[in-house]
């Protein structure tokens, strides 16, 4: 398979990817030079144009809801931005009735964006049910059978983070929300740009939907969005003044807080607009290159088809290094995940060989990326295969 990783790679210059053997993308992925080019910009603006420099920073901000709801198949007047999903998760949360409905659900398999917040929600008081994570292709339907009319939200991810395990038929889950009045919030931060996830196509319109640009995207932090449905009538108890940006001029309610249109109903409030300018530019060059989430996908499938076929070629002891083959690599989102008890060292092992990757407790994680070449794969098994011995 043609990749073009080589001639791609020519566009990530001041992140060395030739020269480095970068299997960090699940983690953190280079950055394409146009995004240092837009960064630049947000600082010339602001000197230039000084407190006018607001409308050029809405701008590039319209940019980046444009490019999130491309991926998503969505409308950008559904997009509210922020700097982190736990901004945005925070605010969904807090216009939860809580008080009526006092359950959660989720999953033991949540990023800790999630899981940290639900853990301590559950210290106060909120019953958060967790459903376990495995095995992802029915996690669908059994988060299903929990919701009850007690149940203020359900929120699941679209890609488990742990071992890019894709979670199927989230629209079984949507459907037990409706039916009786709970809503669903999926974060699809590990799905984004990697996964084609169409909310028209996996039947998730009526579903509000996290994530972010600092992995897959390649946009850098403080990119993340919520999406939210057409019809919603949420009010963020949590919620910033921007919110009301466009009625200052007005005086404020004596009864109850207004909300703005659309986006505005989830803002936040002063922020720094230079993500969104190296965003903005991101995304052109995403599209420049024809980098569509569908090409995104076939070119991850190949990576991690190589990386598993690699390793299984290895023949490594399974009590060192093992992997997951309960599931086809057509079911992984973007990486391969490999489980041994000294996933720390191991890593360390393959960044002393030149091969960069990142871990989590006791899985290592080989995160490829677009501008990552099939002999790059090649000399990362190799470093593999002369790693086990340290682990010992």
């Amino acid at each position: 398979m043609r990749t073009g990783a080589e001639a791609l790679a020519r566009h990530y210059s001041r992140f060395r990817v030739a020269e480095r053997i970068l299997l960090t993308g699940h983690s953190h992925q280079a950055w394409p030079d146009a995004g240092f080019e837009g960064q630049q910009r947000a600082w010339l603006d602001a000197a230039e144009l000084v407190d006018d420099m607001w409308e050029r920073a809405f701008a590039q901000a319209d940019a980046v809801r444009q490019g999130f709801a491309r991926l998503l198949g969505d409308v950008p007047q559904r997009i509210a931005l922020a700097a982190n999903t736990h901004e945005l998760v925070v605010r969904f949360l807090s216009a939860l009735p809580l008080r009526q409905r006092p359950r959660l659900v989720t999953t033991d398999g949540e990023f800790h964006t999630i899981r940290r917040q639900l853990d301590r929600l559950a210290e106060e008081g909120i019953e958060v049910v967790k459903v376990a994570a495995q095995p992802a292709v029915t996690l669908a339907e059994r988060l299903a059978r929990v919701v009850d009319d007690r149940t203020a939200a359900v929120l699941v991810s679209a890609v488990l983070y742990t071992n890019a395990h894709i979670v199927p038929n989230l629209a079984a889950v949507l459907a037990a929300c409706r039916r009786v009045g709970a809503e669903l919030l999926v974060d699809a931060y590990h799905a984004l740009n990697v996964v084609p996830f169409s909310l028209r196509k996996e039947g998730l319109e009526s579903a509000y939907v996290v994530g972010g640009g600092y992995k897959y995207c390649q946009l850098g932090g403080g990119n993340a969005f919520l999406r939210f449905p057409a019809d919603t009538t949420l009010r963020p108890v949590v919620t910033g003044w921007f919110s009301e940006f466009t009625e200052l001029a007005a005086a404020p309610s004596d009864r109850t807080v207004q909300y703005g249109d659309g986006p505005a109903r989830f803002a936040g409030a002063t922020y720094d607009p230079t993500s969104h300018y190296r965003a903005a530019a991101v995304f052109a060059f995403f599209d420049e290159q024809k980098l569509t989430p569908e090409r995104l996908r076939e070119l991850s499938q190949h990576q991690v088809g190589l990386l598993a076929t690699g390793v299984d070629r290895l023949g490594l002891d399974p009590k060192l290094i093992d992997r997951d083959r309960s599931v086809p690599v057509t079911a992984l989102a973007g990486f391969l995940a490999l489980r041994s008890p000294h996933a720390g060292r191991l890593c360390a092992a393959l960044k002393e060989r030149g091969v960069l990757t990142d871990y989590r407790g006791d899985v290592i994680r080989l995160g490829p990326a677009p501008y990552v070449s099939d002999s790059q794969i090649a000399h990362a098994i190799d470093a593999l295969s002369a790693s086990p011995g340290k682990t010992r």
